[in-house]
């Protein structure tokens, strides 16, 4: 189950540009990559501080439902003063605690997502004037030339490289350091299968065939939208390792893939699902 699988629970992005926040409604403050939290064993309703609970001198922006929980963002520079009991964890640290419910983690690493569109967008990248918030849709317009900017998405892929009864994993340089799979950004004017090959060719050397979309997943702390695919190498299987990229390449046989501690990720359910034995090779 990813991170996005939040059912019975259902997430709804629409845009409501003139919500006014309730006292019971949530407010999700972010700064860099942390978000105002409280955390605790049974976690409940209390995850991320009320309107009630919380102090601001602006506007709250809406940001999104879950069920009938409504959810507000704090663009205020000062934001997160005076809130008893809370405090800003980074965002991979909420991913890795227990006891949060998947929901309120995905409620974050949304926010996350949205706050750092709107951070990024205070002037318009064309004239250079201040940017004023769309009146009918989430995006930010500039009422001097016109331009209209809509949040940030980046597309990119997973790769779950197969050689028979083999997955390739790999490991990067720096940063996440459980296992992962060949993973890189779409370019311009390239379709995700020419990214599923370049980045395959460009981290292990090895050309690949019989490319299959699996399943995607919104992953809002970088901003992305991947697409998990599986494909098959052609010829040579002979690995050769991007050494600034990554620090672990290897042919792992189907029983001995060892998944990552968290089940929220689109590389992990397609470790699992080949390990598994669930997905034709």
């Amino acid at each position: 189950m990813m991170i996005q699988d939040i059912a019975p629970h259902q997430f709804n992005n629409h845009y409501y540009p003139n919500c006014s926040p309730k006292k019971e409604d949530f407010v999700i403050p972010c700064k860099d990559n942390s978000v105002l939290i409280k955390w605790r064993e049974d976690a409940g309703k209390g995850v991320f501080p009320t309107v009630s609970e919380y102090e601001y001198n602006g506007k709250l922006v809406y940001l999104f439902s879950i069920d009938d929980e409504r959810y507000f963002m704090d663009l205020t520079t000062d934001n997160g003063k005076n809130v008893n009991g809370f405090t800003y964890l980074d965002i991979r640290k909420i991913r890795d605690l227990s006891g949060i419910p998947k929901m309120y983690v995905f409620a974050a690493f949304t926010a996350i997502h949205l706050a750092k569109w709107y951070d990024t967008n205070r002037f318009c990248g064309k004239c250079g004037s201040r940017l004023m918030h769309h009146s009918s849709e989430r995006a930010m317009r500039c009422e001097n030339c016109g331009e209209v900017f809509y949040p940030r998405i980046n597309p990119a892929v997973i790769v779950g490289v197969t050689n028979h009864d083999k997955l390739l994993l790999t490991k990067y340089q720096t940063g996440y350091r459980h296992n992962a799979l060949v993973a890189g950004f779409t370019e311009i004017g390239e379709t995700l299968e020419e990214t599923v090959q370049r980045e395959v060719l460009e981290e292990v050397g090895l050309k690949v065939k019989n490319i299959r979309y699996y399943k995607s997943q919104p992953w809002g702390m970088a901003c992305d939208l991947l697409a998990g695919f599986f494909c098959e190498v052609e010829g040579d299987d002979k690995i050769k390792m991007d050494s600034h990229e990554l620090r672990y390449a290897e042919w792992v046989e189907r029983s001995e893939i060892e998944l990552q501690p968290q089940e929220y990720s689109l590389t992990n359910e397609m470790m699992q699902v080949f390990k598994k034995g669930n997905f034709a090779t």
